[in-house]
């Protein structure tokens, strides 16, 4: 009996010494990040049969094993890569949201002071200084624009180093999960398949890390290791075996940095689309969703502005007498072959309609069969057996393409890099029309004719030719016009009061009621220095709707801009918040259950100190009785 007492003592002293320890290391640990608190679990003896029943044989300590919740810690981990990436998108649109905003150094302040220096010259058509305000305001124009471009640039560079610095991070931590799944398979396996708790632990603070930066599905397997998996699905970790990622450039874009999954010798592109959570997927999103916009938004506001700018400007006439040169550069459409092209394909990319283009990147393949000029923003596209294929105003010709061959075309990403000012001397401002209009002093009816206007480009080569207009007499409502050019002369013109009448690409209007042989001018603006007609034109642009199909103005395009990326930015302020708040939550509802509470652990250490004193009392006992024994046997 004796000898079954101490047994029994034995077994209650070593199990509370195993939860004494167990306490101790609780409240050691109770600041270590990602500690899940521990208890022991207890099983008792198999009990010694007898004719009075079975009799107790003491306690035993099965296992350590974690406080944890699985649910709750899936639970937190797609909360928190969710809120990781939402805040590094956040942060990046407010750079954006900070430089449309700002009142001095927005794109609005230029273009109002470029018109309003167009106002200038043309209340002061022959002034000197006042065209050198319009040239230095235009110069001020393009200044601000390349500003624009080159911090999207930046933002751009500081957006590949991210990238660079976030694979980086994620090959380290893959090394570290790979060899804490080897100690974890070691560990247990030399314990007969107990679990490895302060492991266990560690390896979940790695996987916590690795989801803050890309989002992480992971599976355990029967020999205690974790696979990881990344973006589709692809493995980074496999028990003991981890791959590696890869910064490397974005076969659309060379300029930008993707992320590739390296496998042995082969090379798997992880398409950005499914590189979700965490910093990677939040700066990734920012890139393709928000960036793009912006910088082709800009691109399209310049080159809109500088094609109908120039447009205009041709229709005038400069100080010299000369007609109008281009006043802006304009960017062309940048083109990038796709690397799997054959280095010698290629194709030519136009702007048929500027007032079409669109803020988006286009795709043009070729299947062998036909071409096809997709719109990255939305999917629509127009395809056909023939080339040249036209859409948003962007026409794409094939010059030497084979089958299964894509370009990317961005058509405006280049506009507000590629703009200048190609004017310089102030003489070579037309703010004259080229034609004036004059009645004859000799009129004796009351009509009139009006100043005129150019048509749209290509200038007629006979605009400058004088014509004269006389209504036949005696009068019966017919006119005459004679001069050089196509259809001149022309003989008995029906008149109808106010019509356009148009020759040599010069359209004006006559009124009221001509008599019989009165007559009408068109001629050459010699010494037109005084003129304000064209910059007048040039002035009303400010106001005239030339974007989006002709339902926005510049000014009223680039508000637009602002308010997009204004929206945006409060819009992702307040998810960023509200997703850290649920992750701080969840983080708590962790904590309530597998975090130390040092005051649960002091009451059990009391408890289990009077445990541990007890079963003292039971092996001294056990001794006394022994003892008893000897001394009567």
């Amino acid at each position: 009996m004796g000898n079954s007492i101490l047994n029994i003592g034995v077994s209650g002293l070593l199990t509370a010494q195993n939860q004494l320890l167990t306490t101790s290391h609780n409240i050691s640990n109770a600041d270590t990040p990602g500690f899940n608190r521990q208890k022991v679990i207890l099983s008792t003896n198999l009990p010694q049969s007898s004719g009075s029943g079975f009799i107790g044989q003491g306690v035993q300590s099965t296992t350590v094993e974690r406080v944890y919740s699985q649910f709750l810690v899936s639970q937190s981990l797609q909360v928190q890569t969710q809120s990781q990436s939402l805040d590094t998108y956040y942060t990046a649109t407010k750079q954006l949201d900070d430089m449309f905003a700002e009142a001095t150094s927005g794109l609005s302040p230029t273009l109002q002071n470029l018109f309003s220096a167009i106002q200038d010259v043309a209340t002061n058509p022959s002034v000197i200084p006042s065209r050198q305000s319009m040239l230095s305001n235009a110069e001020a124009l393009v200044a601000r624009l390349h500003s624009m471009d080159e911090q999207f640039t930046q933002i751009r560079e500081g957006i590949n180093t991210q990238i660079k610095s976030a694979v980086t991070q994620i090959n380290t931590i893959a090394e570290q999960i790979s060899e804490i799944n080897k100690q974890i398979i070691w560990a247990e396996g030399a314990a007969g398949g107990q679990s490895a708790n302060d492991m266990l632990d560690q390896r979940d603070a790695l996987i916590t890390q690795l989801n803050g930066l890309i989002n992480t599905d992971t599976i355990i397997q029967s020999d205690g290791s974790m696979n990881v998996y990344v973006g589709n699905g692809q493995a980074l970790v496999i028990g003991g075996q981890v791959l590696q990622l890869q910064a490397g450039e974005s076969i659309e874009n060379p300029e930008d940095l993707t992320v590739n999954l390296l496998n042995g010798s082969s090379v798997i592109r992880l398409p950005e689309g499914q590189i979700t959570g965490g910093i990677l997927g939040g700066i990734l999103a920012f890139r393709s969703e928000t960036l793009g916009e912006a910088q082709n938004s800009i691109g399209r506001i310049a080159m809109v502005l500088a094609q109908t700018f120039n447009d205009q400007h041709q229709l005038g006439m400069d100080l010299n007498g000369d007609m109008g040169e281009e006043f802006f550069n304009v960017a062309s459409p940048k083109i990038i072959s796709v690397t799997t092209n054959n280095p010698l394909s290629s194709i030519t990319a136009d702007i048929s309609d500027f007032s079409a283009l669109t803020t988006s990147d286009y795709e043009f393949s070729y299947d062998g069969t036909n071409y096809t000029l997709l719109r990255l923003s939305d999917n629509e596209s127009v395809s056909s057996a023939l080339a040249p294929l036209t859409l948003d105003g962007v026409t794409v010709t094939p010059v030497t393409m084979s089958a299964n061959e894509r370009f990317i075309i961005q058509p405006t990403i280049n506009g507000a890099k590629d703009i200048e000012v190609l004017i310089k001397d102030t003489a070579k401002i037309a703010a004259a029309a080229p034609n004036r209009t004059d009645a004859a002093a000799t009129n004796v009816g009351t009509g009139k004719i009006s100043a005129g206007t150019v048509s749209p480009l290509p200038l007629d080569a006979n605009l400058q030719q004088p014509l004269t207009i006389t209504f036949q007499s005696p009068y019966n409502g017919y006119y005459d016009v004679t001069g050089t050019g196509t259809g001149l002369p022309a003989t008995n013109q029906l008149y109808t009061p106010g019509a356009d009448i148009s020759f040599n690409g010069f359209t004006f209007q006559i009124s009221g009621n001509p008599a019989g042989g009165d007559v009408f001018t068109v001629t050459p603006n010699d010494s037109g220095v005084g003129d304000n007609r064209n910059i007048l034109a040039l002035g009303v642009l400010q106001t005239t709707n030339t974007l989006d199909n002709g339902t926005a103005s510049y000014q009223s395009s680039y508000g637009q801009l602002v308010s997009l990326i204004g929206n945006r930015t409060r819009e992702l302020d307040v998810t960023s918040r509200a997703q850290a708040n649920l992750y701080d939550q969840t983080v708590k509802s962790i904590q309530s259950v597998s975090g130390v509470n040092l005051d649960e652990e002091a009451a059990n250490l009391l408890r289990f100190q009077q445990t541990y004193q007890a079963a003292s009392k039971i092996i001294e006992m056990s001794n006394t009785l022994f003892d008893s024994v000897l001394r009567f046997s």
